[in-house]
């Protein structure tokens, strides 16, 4: 299987993806799938939602198999979280 390669800089491919996250595809997808990811293709505005981005990806890739994937967790900012935080005590 070839390796996909991407066509956009990190910039580019960032962009098109929120944009058509906030203007296409979160009006379809909130309800009831917070916490699913969303994984779009940057270049048909096709989106598949699933539990998890593999599975999420793997769907899109099935109907597109040249697709350039943008992900992200419904109702949060990021697909994946690093580090850890701690919570916030008041003085």
């Amino acid at each position: 299987m070839p390796t996909r390669q991407p066509r956009y800089s990190k910039e580019e491919f960032a962009r098109r993806g929120k944009a058509l996250y906030d203007t296409q595809i979160r009006s379809q997808v909130e309800a009831g799938n917070q916490g699913k990811v969303v994984a779009i293709d940057i270049e048909t505005g096709a989106f598949e939602v699933g539990d998890d981005s593999l599975t999420a990806a793997k769907q899109l890739l099935k109907r597109y198999p040249d697709a350039q994937i943008f992900g992200i967790r419904i109702g949060h900012r990021a697909v994946h979280r690093f580090g850890f935080r701690s919570p916030t005590t008041s003085a």
